[in-house]
């Protein structure tokens, strides 16, 4: 288990811009826990700028999913859902079957707790913690 400490917005971009290098494939369903403020959507934040997705990047709280089309690391597109105001039902209604089964996906899942249920068993895990007002912690649970 690796945990690293961030200071600044541009460290966690940079942890993330890394995390894509090293560990993102195809199909990989990557669950962001944590906290409000904890650090979730700025690291996702940092993986859509490694990808040059365009922007705005913005949590999809309301929307429930964001699509991102990029085309780098044999990723066609991100998938980031926040399932903090959802559960498994809703997340069969948004298509979950078809975007979990594409394997030129990047699934990015915050408050996947929610959801648990029907996670496939090889998802990643970060834990996302706020320190302080400045310091976030990012447990790599995978």
């Amino acid at each position: 288990m690796n945990e690293i400490i961030t200071k600044t917005i541009e460290e966690t971009y940079k942890l993330a811009s890394d995390f894509v290098s090293e560990s993102v494939r195809g199909g990989l369903v990557l669950c962001l826990q944590g906290d409000l403020g904890a650090g979730k959507t700025t690291f996702t934040q940092g993986v859509l700028k490694e990808f040059g997705a365009e922007g705005p990047y913005t949590s999809p709280t309301f929307n429930i999913v964001k699509e991102y089309y990029v085309d780098k690391h044999k990723i066609e597109i991100i998938y980031h859902i926040d399932a903090y105001r959802i559960n498994s039902d809703d997340m069969e209604l948004i298509g979950w079957r078809d975007i979990v089964n594409n394997d030129k996906a990047l699934i990015i899942i915050e408050w996947p707790e929610n959801v648990q249920d029907i996670l496939p068993s090889d998802v990643s895990v970060i834990l996302c913690e706020m320190i302080d007002e400045k310091r976030h912690k990012y447990t790599f649970k995978f």
